[in-house]
């Protein structure tokens, strides 16, 4: 029987052959293969389960190779591997026919022992079993605790071992797995209290993401409804208090729940990165990552010895806020722009680099000036004009320029607009509606991230929508990026309505909002 691993780097990871050889002289453990000190010490491990799980430990000198031989291995995960490939190589030694009959198949094995036998959960379950999927391997043995997110990989025989004798078992077996322990894939229905609107899935609202509770900010939720429907990056500026953050953060609420095709790379995302929850098997919730201001370029885009992921991955078919965004560090900031336009992000470290996708929604919030107060018709300013110009400096006219939604949040808005928003319930209907025309037009490819062939396609103006286009163009002079975005937030607002075609009214609304009406001037 051909055991392998898997050795987790990056996005891809590699699978690792993990072979026995018996050997006469004086009884030890060897292992070969570019391993690191927590690989090498499975000896001890490997060998304390074997004991204690009731099986006699081989005599002979065991020499353990994993291969390829270059790639350096990492990690306990191999533990479980390594003490059945040691088993197996003992059985066919005892065994008078050991080169009789044909051997099994091929199989995954990953897991962590302890010293009493049981096997412990680990990391990227899902991504090797995906890898090994794409490999030709169609058995797996991973802890029971893993084994939810190995049976997300459709047509993969998966045996869940509590510990190394059920393991071995199944092993012996050749695969041939009891249907209470392996079968098709598991994959849930939709999560706990999730509901359909117009055809579109959504998820549970919970307490605390009510836009009914938001007052006199009709104008940013209209924006949040916008950006949710159509996958629009956001900036909303304005004095402290005037309730940015709290409408951001509620977000997630409009957000429908990913589609089992854009929920495959975000779970193996989150299983390389451990963060797949115990018993959990796909994320279908789209990803809202926050993280905080002292984050480093390595925390936002990946990175270390083993090129994790980034929050910028983790936020992949999902969202990344950034809430003061200007207490960012600049170079973090900039570094956002060209995952924002591919869709990617590339890691290199020790000759070796991997591609993680990274198509994520950019949320930022950020005050006026270091003081808050620039622009306000009730408190004076105390920054000086060169410290405002090098507080906005540090986002730079290119990140800004990616900036689809711009918002200006008044601290005090007028007495007509003190009704509450409408709830979010009311809200997804419009969100709903336009995701599924994307769906149906453009194949689930968000608006936001249409190309220029496709948005010339399917944005095209009547005449008289062109002109408002041009004339808004020369008079706030926007770029082609701009112009651009212009259209593909008519198309949103188009779909938003049911409106096959853009009209005026749908282009009039984007470049409001493209503009910042009654902002203050910095954009």
């Amino acid at each position: 029987m051909q055991i392998y691993s898997f050795s987790p780097f990056g996005y891809e990871g590699a699978l690792v052959s993990v072979e026995v050889d018996l050997r006469r002289g004086i009884p030890a453990v060897d292992i070969v293969g570019l391993a690191d000190g927590a690989v090498k010490e499975s000896r001890e491990r490997m060998k304390a389960a074997i004991k204690n799980s009731g099986f006699d430990f081989p005599p002979e000198r065991v020499l353990i190779s994993l291969s390829p031989a270059d790639l350096r291995k990492e990690g306990a995960g191999f533990d479980l591997a390594v003490a059945l490939a040691v088993l197996h190589a003992k059985e066919r030694s005892g065994r008078q026919d050991a080169e009789g009959g044909a051997d099994p198949l091929p199989v995954l094995v990953m897991g962590e022992l302890e010293l009493n036998g049981r096997v412990r959960p680990v990391r990227g379950v899902y991504a090797a079993v995906n890898t090994a999927y794409a490999g030709g391997i169609r058995l797996c043995i991973v802890p029971a605790e893993n084994s939810r997110e190995a049976r997300e990989v459709a047509g993969m025989q998966v045996f869940g071992a509590e510990n190394l004798t059920e393991a071995f078992e199944a092993m012996e077996n050749g695969g041939r797995f009891t249907s209470a322990a392996a079968g098709q894939p598991e994959s849930e229905p939709l999560p706990s209290g999730a509901e359909e609107t117009e055809g579109v899935a959504f998820p549970a609202v919970e307490p605390g993401f009510e836009f009914a509770e938001i007052r006199g900010q009709q104008f940013l939720v209209r924006g949040l409804q916008i950006a949710a429907a159509g996958g629009h990056n956001l900036l909303a500026f304005g004095p402290p208090g005037c309730g940015k953050t709290l409408a951001l953060q509620r977000f997630p609420a409009l957000l429908p729940l990913l589609t089992p095709e854009q929920a495959q790379p975000v779970t193996r995302i989150y299983s390389l990165a451990g963060l797949l929850p115990p018993g959990k098997s796909a994320v279908r919730t789209a990803p809202f990552r926050q993280p905080h201001q002292t984050a480093s370029i390595e925390g936002i885009c990946g990175g270390g010895s083993r090129c994790a992921p980034g929050e910028i991955s983790l936020a992949h078919n999902g969202v990344l806020f950034l809430d003061e965004a200007a207490e960012f560090k600049t170079s973090v900031l900039q570094m956002l722009r060209v995952p924002l336009e591919s869709g990617t992000v590339t890691l290199s470290r020790a000759g070796r680099s991997t591609v993680y996708p990274a198509a994520f929604q950019l949320l930022m919030a950020t005050n006026p000036c270091p003081c808050g107060n620039f622009g306000s018709d009730e408190k004076i300013c105390l920054c000086s004009a060169h410290s405002v110009e090098q507080y906005w400096r540090k986002f730079s006219g290119p990140l800004l320029d990616r900036m689809d939604i711009r918002i200006h949040v008044q601290s005090r808005p007028d007495a007509a607009s003190q009704e509450a928003s409408r709830s979010t319930q009311e809200l997804r209907i419009q969100v709903a509606r336009a995701v599924a025309a994307q769906r149906r037009r453009q194949g689930g490819r968000k608006n936001a991230r249409l190309s220029p062939s496709e948005t010339a396609a399917w944005c095209t103006l009547p005449k008289a929508a062109q002109l408002l286009l041009d004339e808004a163009g020369r008079k706030n002079g926007f770029s082609p990026r701009a112009t651009a975005a212009c259209l593909k937030l008519a198309r949103t607002i188009a779909d938003m309505e049911g409106k096959e075609h853009i009209d005026e009214s749908s282009l009039q609304e984007a470049i409001l909002y493209r503009r910042t009406e009654g902002g203050i001037g910095i954009l």
